[in-house]
């Protein structure tokens, strides 16, 4: 599990409609599972708190282990690129446009990383091919 001892709790604070408490979230197999712990039901906030890691440990302990960021590997329906991390973007400043084809992998679990070629100092299609390498070099340095 993560050295964060409040992973996957989040705290809610929203005191306008009365709602204080803390929310164990987690994501497995495509399903999300929620539950809320609120301060007064739970005698406070530490209380709930400690209620919610219970929760949380509990559900980690029954659920299989999550597979590497969900999608992870998979295209997905907002990909363009047709390509498993590329993808095109577009920054606008008020005075500039800058185009860049990027590429994203994971080495490791919680590590990510990122390098960007430019569409006006290469073209369109080196600068995809360029992030096409770099990504598949990425991929295979980590695996």
């Amino acid at each position: 599990m993560s050295a964060n001892p409040n992973f996957a709790i989040s705290r809610i604070d929203l005191p306008t409609i009365g709602t204080r408490g803390w929310q164990v979230r987690l994501s497995r197999g495509g399903r999300r599972l929620t539950k809320f712990f609120s301060d007064r039901v739970y005698g406070g906030a530490e209380e709930a708190l400690r209620a919610a890691r219970v929760f949380r440990d509990e559900l980690i302990d029954r659920l299989p282990a999550p597979q590497r960021g969900g999608a992870y590997g998979k295209l997905t329906r907002r990909n363009v690129s047709g390509v498993v991390g590329v993808s095109r973007i577009v920054v606008r400043t008020d005075t500039r446009c800058y185009e860049f084809w990027q590429a994203t992998w994971s080495p490791r679990p919680g590590v990510r990383k990122r390098v960007k070629f430019s569409i006006r100092r290469y073209g369109e299609g080196r600068a995809f091919e360029l992030a096409c390498a770099a990504r598949q070099r990425g991929q295979d340095d980590a695996g």
